[in-house]
């Protein structure tokens, strides 16, 4: 057999064996990502869940906080329609809107010695707090994910691999500085 086509096969396969390389890899980081959403995805159904129970209970001693109440099941739906949509720029603001309704039901909820002395309103007070922070870390693990997948789209010679079998980029899940802050307990209990 002439050397150059031993060279020219070996070339080949090289390049072959490359090219599948790549390819395989960034199918597994775009499964990272996907596996990511999905861990979010549960614990955001888990708090879909809870809220209307707290929501309930509060209402039994909340008589006239019927506003707050209503604004933590309106940021809940729009968490909900965003997440199913998994629309990453509507739900980070939705998600800040739940986060601030939250805290202001929490604040709230002081006021009332019942309802904060409520065993059911414990539990799901702590349950939503766990599943807050659990979100939180698995924010990170997901952002990471998505970092790893755009950067490697955009990195030569991955992009011709990404572009031409369509990889596409992902949205980090962010929260504006506003929306994540602490809530300030002297402004919703000052009189004007």
């Amino acid at each position: 057999m002439d050397t150059d086509v031993i060279i020219f096969w070996a070339v080949l396969l090289f390049v072959i064996a490359f090219v599948i390389n790549i390819y395989n890899h960034l199918v597994r980081i775009k499964h990272n990502v996907s596996k990511a959403w999905s861990n979010i995805d549960v614990l955001l159904k888990q708090r879909h869940d809870e809220i209307p129970k707290l929501v309930e209970t509060c209402k039994q001693y909340m008589k006239f906080e019927k506003d707050t109440l209503e604004k933590v099941m309106q940021a809940r739906n729009q968490v909900s329609a965003s997440r199913q949509s998994q629309d990453m720029a509507g739900l980070g603001e939705a998600e800040g809107m739940l986060r601030m309704g939250l805290g202001n039901l929490f604040a709230v909820a002081e006021a009332y010695p019942e309802l904060k002395s409520n065993e059911n309103f414990q539990h799901l007070q702590h349950r939503i707090s766990s599943i807050e922070s659990a979100i939180a870390d698995r924010r990170e693990f997901y952002n990471e994910s998505v970092n790893i997948n755009n950067t490697r789209i955009e990195q030569f010679p991955d992009i011709i691999i990404a572009k031409g079998l369509d990889f596409k980029a992902r949205d980090l899940l962010e929260f504006n500085v506003e929306e994540i802050k602490d809530v300030n307990l002297n402004n919703l209990f000052s009189d004007g």
